[in-house]
């Protein structure tokens, strides 16, 4: 019977991206938090600030406060895989409970019912 012997560098590059696939402390960086919210709440970077960040998982769930005192509760889920870090687009409700107003809504000219139904028309 022969032996085959991984190298110890190969082994422990593949246990470490093992245990950081599932870990969105790994995975999903503050940076891309800030980036994929700007992105889904139609916001500029540096206009509101990541607050009550807690990974649980591959989801990080945290706080928007805007500078203009608007906030909101939002998650992200995020993984670790040979492609690289993948980040999900972040799911937010405001203070009242209802879904924000996303970047590109639709506007008077192109409400119909069904968007009318679903909250997008401003």
């Amino acid at each position: 019977m022969k032996k085959t012997l991984v190298p110890r560098s190969a082994m422990a590059a593949t246990l470490a991206a093992v245990l950081a696939a599932g870990c969105a402390s790994v995975a999903v960086s503050n940076d891309a938090i800030e980036q994929n919210t700007a992105t889904s709440l139609g916001l500029q970077k540096g206009t509101f600030t990541i607050q009550d960040r807690v990974d649980d998982g591959i989801k990080a769930s945290y706080s928007v406060q805007t500078n203009a005192g608007k906030k909101y509760s939002c998650y992200v889920t995020g993984t670790v895989s040979v492609v690289g870090r993948v980040v999900s687009d972040p799911i937010c409700t405001d203070a009242s409970g209802k879904p924000p107003k996303q970047a590109g809504g639709a506007s008077g000219a192109t409400c119909n019912a069904l968007l009318k139904a679903a909250g997008k028309c401003q």
